[in-house]
């Protein structure tokens, strides 16, 4: 007799908001601001993120749209197959979880790395270079630990995790608006010179960081399953997260250029820690916003840890991945066999190296560009093919949101193809993306031959 499969609906409207804002404020406001500014410019950057913000918005309407017409496990699974079909979501679902897959093991890496700035000489237990890099035996322990400790926790519930996520968010936010006021207190207009940098080339070298760095609102769509929240609330919920996420990095941007000057932050290893002692006069308030780092550290990682589990088990129960990937823990109600999965990636990805991060950044920014692509099309069908499905948030009562969100997409997407200026790197990024397709293909292979168990559960029926 087969287990009937249900998600808990134990999610409020405060921790789905602090889900998808967690997950948009990582560690890469803290570690890649002074790249963001030497290599555009401070208004530069200001507009990568503007023009950022609005690729983010558009998809953000798209999704906000279809999560709230089709709140089930597994967001744009489901949207890209009631449009297209399993074989384009199949496509949609491995490109997102490409993504997922490289914030996890982006933050993995990460952790080990800010420890660095904290305790510069700790590394013992010499294992191999990668990359020009030393890997040792401690700072991978450090990433593996950190690996296996938010696994546990997803492991054994939502709720707990989603609580440890609104406590750390306020954290963060709370430390970006001390760095923004002590700049516009104590900071200097003329450090925001030059205004740009590198022109329009500079602006895409920022631009192509936007899609990882804002990826995370789509974490609401994968648990709107598990949101006890009216249907239409989940589509506010997820436009407002964007909101904030786009405001905060604007502000960031803002604060670190006000905070240091233009050579300052050429050779600064960790802008936005200097730019915080500097306003301050106090390397204490550097620490504390490195700490601001830790936390965001763990809420990306921990909501990705949770978005990633639940395309992968979404996979699983539509026949696309083998069924282990879709077991359900009887006592705990979570996809534990992905979160396994997704933790023992994380726990092996320090032994790449400091070099890494910025190869999973680049790589996994492409899987999620792809997937907006193909939930915008679907957005763009879904209009057409079902005009009275019922829409309880609705992005506006013509196609233009979709259009815009399609475009856009394409655009980003380009940006990562060779004989660009923000293309990705060979081989190592396209080793990665490459290894990516090859599995996935492996996957497809075996589900158009119907070798893998399709599992309908009680809420996704009646969709």
């Amino acid at each position: 007799m087969k287990q009937e499969k249900e998600l808990k609906k134990v999610l409020t409207k405060v921790d789905v908001l602090f889900l998808a804002i967690g997950a948009m404020l990582g560690w890469g406001w803290v570690v890649l601001s002074g790249n963001w500014i030497v290599s555009a410019g401070s208004a530069g950057a200001i507009i990568a993120f503007v023009i950022g913000g609005l690729l983010v918005t558009f998809v953000g309407l798209t999704y906000a749209e279809l999560a709230s017409a089709m709140p089930a496990v597994g967001g744009e699974h489901h949207y890209v197959e009631r449009a297209m079909g399993s074989k384009a979501a199949f496509i949609a679902s491995w490109a997102i979880t490409l993504g997922y897959v490289s914030v996890v093991t982006f933050e993995a890496v990460a952790l080990p790395t800010v420890i660095d700035y904290l305790l510069p000489n700790y590394q013992v237990g010499y294992l191999w270079t990668i990359g020009g890099w030393d890997v040792y035996l401690t700072w991978v322990l450090i990433g593996s630990v950190g690996a296996i400790l938010l696994t546990a926790l997803n492991y054994f519930g939502l709720k707990p995790a989603a609580f440890m996520q609104v406590v750390l968010t306020v954290f963060i936010v709370g430390i970006g608006i001390l760095l923004v006021f002590g700049a516009g207190t104590n900071g200097d207009s003329q450090n925001l010179q030059p205004l740009f940098t590198g022109g329009v080339g500079g602006i895409m070298t920022v631009l192509i960081m936007v899609p990882f760095l804002f990826v995370g609102f789509d974490v609401i769509p994968q648990v709107a399953e598990e949101a006890n929240i009216p249907a239409k609330d989940i589509g506010k919920i997820l436009i407002f997260s964007v909101g904030c996420a786009v405001v905060f990095y604007l502000a960031i941007a803002f604060g670190v250029s006000m905070a240091l000057d233009h050579e300052a932050l050429s050779i600064s290893q960790l802008a936005t820690a200097d730019a915080m002692a500097a306003v301050f006069g106090s390397k204490i308030f550097a620490n504390i916003l490195i700490f601001g780092g830790i936390c965001g550290i763990v809420t990306s990682w921990n909501a990705f840890i949770i978005g990633g589990s639940r395309i992968i088990y979404a996979m699983a129960n539509s026949g696309m991945l083998p069924a282990w990937f879709g077991y359900l823990h009887p006592k705990h109600k979570t996809p534990s066999n992905a979160v396994i999965f997704l933790g023992a990636l994380a726990t092996l990805a320090p032994l790449l190296g400091r070099p890494a991060l910025v190869w999973i950044v680049d790589a996994g920014g492409l899987g999620i560009v792809v997937a907006y692509f193909l939930v915008a099309l679907s957005f763009i069908i879904l209009r057409k093919k079902e005009p009275n499905m019922d829409r309880p948030f609705k992005a506006g009562k013509q196609n233009a949101v979709g259009w815009i969100a399609l475009f856009l997409s394409l655009g980003f997407i380009l940006l990562y193809m060779p004989g660009m200026p923000a293309a990705l790197i060979w081989p190592y990024e396209w080793v990665m993306v490459a290894g990516w397709i090859l599995i996935g293909a492996y996957f497809y292979y075996h589900m158009n031959k119907g070798k893998y168990e399709v599992v309908e559960n009680k809420e996704t029926k009646n969709i």
